[in-house]
């Protein structure tokens, strides 16, 4: 899997490198027992899923992330940070599901309604 930057246009800070889960394994198998969580990984969601077809799990997960969840425009419209075992649903319905190490929202100051893009390193 190639990996990518993920830039928070709006103000001008980076968020991390991340994959793309774009097979049905890699979806499934997301960061799932990984103690080290250095490249992050963006779910892209299906149309017709609507609000809850976007939420997460953090069922044997490790270690906390922090989640972004993007409309078909790249705006985020929620975001949460997740301990393991953990479920949650985003306010809006999100087209991009992007799970990053803990810290990496505060860090780049992301908050709702910023608009981000994927830059290929």
């Amino acid at each position: 899997m190639m990996k990518t930057e993920v830039i928070n246009k709006t103000r001008g800070t980076t968020l991390g490198a991340v994959r793309f889960a774009r097979t049905f394994m890699s979806r499934f198998r997301g960061l799932m027992l990984r103690r080290d969580v250095e490249t992050g990984l963006v779910l892209e969601i299906p149309e017709g899923r609507g609000r809850y077809g976007s939420g997460i799990h953090m069922f044997f997960m490790l270690v906390p992330l922090d989640i972004l969840f993007l409309d078909g425009d790249m705006r985020v419209v929620d975001t949460a940070t997740l301990r393991p075992w953990q479920l949650y649903n985003p306010a809006e319905p999100a087209k991009y599901v992007i799970e990053l190490r803990e810290g990496s929202i505060r860090e780049s100051k992301t908050e709702v309604g910023d608009v981000l893009e994927f830059r290929a390193l």
